[in-house]
């Protein structure tokens, strides 16, 4: 194979500012209390080395310029931005709508005032369903309303449409994982240690051996994940209906949801096989994870947790978009993921409705590329002989 030539790596900051006015506060600072938003990015490019093209990462709640592949990207060639949200490093308030408008921001930046002609949007990880979501409203949009019933317009937001899409490592829902790693043997929302232990992958003596469950077994335990997932749901409408029956000025809440990081793949690896470890995920010690600070959804609004974690009324799903993405589309699957669930990118693949699309895996690869240049290289170099067949580098 062809040695790719490398380069130094410029990091340059970008911020754009914008007028949102809103009807509370969600975001600490100037840029809730202001009623504007301030984005901040990071601009990772060859030096010496200019291109008409643009890859635009960004995910949610992350921000991405410190992750091993828009770097390795941006040293081969790629100019790359790691866009963040105005909810980065806080999903606490997030509101995924919000963001579809923050990423639009970015897009017609790069070609209005940055001197990009292409983009090429990279939703990795928990950024893939926002770019499917982005791609199809930008294309077709038809959001009017958030899932808590607040104003959003997005047919108004003058969202650009990329070139192309590419989804890597990415699930297809906040929502949906969640719903497959909650803990259901939370009995008492109030009350992190009453637990059923029929449901407790936790309990004593379970790490002894490699447990092997049931199919049985599994489905009674989705279904008690999904039972959960509805329980809080139902209380966050009741509360929201509650404030605004009150007609006051306290109109939003949050909360705390214990014990989010039990998917029995994590503790049994025959469950949707892949070439992850047993007893790890992502996060590092499943039971760790369960109740630490960075568990999945931890710490929520009511209005947020109907925007991104609540399975029957977040938008925010590759599944429920993809047939609208007609750009050419490209998904890459770690063979070794250690947080997406393994059916995950073959169903994103399955409901892209672009005629040019196409799926790769690299095997062996986890999640982040952890101690794997080289797994890390033959990612960056699918993703560039993809873009090089379509004009895109």
């Amino acid at each position: 194979m062809t040695e790719t030539p490398t380069y130094p790596v410029i990091r340059s900051w970008k911020h754009i500012a914008f007028r949102n006015p809103a009807a509370f506060t969600e975001t600490y600072g100037f840029s809730g209390s202001q009623g504007a938003v301030n984005l901040e990015g990071v601009l990772l490019h060859p030096e010496g080395h200019a291109s008409r093209t643009l890859l635009v990462f960004m995910h949610p709640a992350s921000t991405l310029q410190l992750l091993p592949l828009p770097n390795r990207l941006a040293a081969m060639g790629c100019h790359v931005l790691a866009a963040g949200s105005r909810y980065q490093r806080n999903d606490t308030a997030l509101i995924m709508e919000n963001v579809l408008v923050d990423l639009g921001a970015y897009i017609r930046a790069a070609r209005d005032e940055w001197g990009y002609e292409k983009v090429v949007l990279c939703g990795w990880s928990g950024g893939g369903s926002l770019a499917c979501y982005y791609q199809a409203q930008a294309e077709r949009p038809s959001v009017t309303r958030t899932p808590a019933g607040d104003p959003v317009d997005i047919p108004g937001a003058g969202l650009v449409p990329a070139d192309a899409l590419l989804s890597l490592a990415a699930h297809h829902s906040r929502a949906k994982v969640l719903s497959e790693w909650i803990d259901p043997s939370v009995r008492d929302e109030n009350d992190p240690d009453d637990r059923d232990p029929a449901l407790d992958l936790y309990r004593p003596g379970y790490a002894d051996t490699a447990p092997r469950y049931e199919a049985g077994f599994l489905a009674a335990y989705r279904q008690a994940q999904l039972a959960r997932i509805r329980r809080i749901t139902a209380r966050v409408h009741e509360t929201l209906e509650t404030l605004r029956r009150r007609g006051g000025a306290e109109v939003e809440r949050g909360f705390v949801t214990y014990r989010t990081m039990a998917d029995p793949r994590w503790l049994d690896t025959a469950i949707d096989p892949n070439g992850r470890k047993p007893m790890w995920c992502y996060l590092g010690h499943p039971e760790t994870v369960n109740s630490g600070p960075v568990g999945l959804a931890r710490f929520s609004t009511l209005r947020s947790w109907l925007s991104q974690w609540s399975h029957d009324d977040s938008l925010a799903d590759s599944l429920r978009w993809g047939s609208s993405v007609s750009v050419p589309f490209l998904a890459i699957e770690c063979g070794a993921d250690d947080a997406v669930p393994q059916p995950h990118t073959t169903l994103i693949h399955a409901a892209i409705g672009s005629r040019d699309k196409s799926m790769l895996r690299v095997e062996g690869a986890n999640h982040y590329f952890v101690g794997q240049p080289g797994h890390l290289d033959e990612a960056a170099r699918h993703m560039l002989a993809w873009m090089a067949a379509r004009g895109l580098h």
